[in-house]
């Protein structure tokens, strides 16, 4: 008898940690990990130093939290600004700058980007999420996000960074399962940087000379 494949919440959130670790790592140029370990909560909150929340619906619908240290988000959005060529001197540096704020929507904007486009390929289904929102918090302040589900599971992730400075990632969605009821046909994924880098190939090809009007008129063509 054929086994029936599962997928989990867990399963899903694990998808979701690995699209935030492959955006972050390839923005900064360094590695960023997360625990083995994941924390079961009972809620979500948005926390100091930075914090970050999507809304996602469709398929499932759900919340993703993202809790940034002083530290943790100006060292990404510095990498970040460095990788693009952008000189030390013209770097923000303090966290509370509209330009740390736009960096790291940005970078989560692109994580959950890539998150619903490979669980929307692997559970055949289609997700939707909204703008990125960014709050710069003091130490006195937690908000919570109304997600109204139904019977809701809160996990939390800690993630590490090159240099070691915390930040942590907060998921929370109905409880769910999804179970593959029939066989489902393999597709490709589809990667939008090999159908640039193949268009530009494609373009860089030599162009057949151009024969002299003349040349042709000599010859009777």
């Amino acid at each position: 008898m054929k086994n029936t494949r599962v997928i989990s919440t867990d399963d899903i959130l694990l998808t979701l940690c690995n699209s935030v670790t492959k955006v972050l790592s390839a923005a900064t140029g360094s590695d960023v990990n997360y625990s083995a370990m994941v924390q079961k909560i009972h809620k979500t909150c948005l926390k100091p130093d930075i914090g970050c929340f999507v809304l996602f619906d469709g398929g499932f619908s759900g919340l993703v939290l993202m809790n940034f240290t002083s530290q943790a988000a100006l060292e990404i959005y510095q990498t970040y600004m460095k990788n693009m060529g952008i000189s030390e001197n013209e770097l923000a540096t303090q966290h509370t700058s509209d330009e740390v704020a736009n960096v790291m929507g940005e970078l989560m904007n692109q994580s959950i980007g890539d998150f619903t486009g490979k669980i929307g390929r692997e559970l055949h289904t289609s997700i939707t999420q909204n703008q990125p929102k960014m709050l710069a918090i003091n130490k006195q302040v937690l908000i919570s996000v109304d997600t109204n589900l139904d019977r809701p599971q809160a996990r939390r992730v800690t993630f590490i960074t090159a240099r070691n400075n915390i930040f942590y990632l907060e998921l929370a969605m109905d409880k769910t399962e999804f179970i593959q009821i029939a066989d489902i046909a393999e597709s490709e994924e589809t990667d939008p940087d090999q159908i640039i880098d193949e268009a530009n190939q494609q373009a860089e090809k030599p162009v057949a000379q151009v024969v002299d009007q003349d040349l042709l008129d000599e010859l009777g063509i």
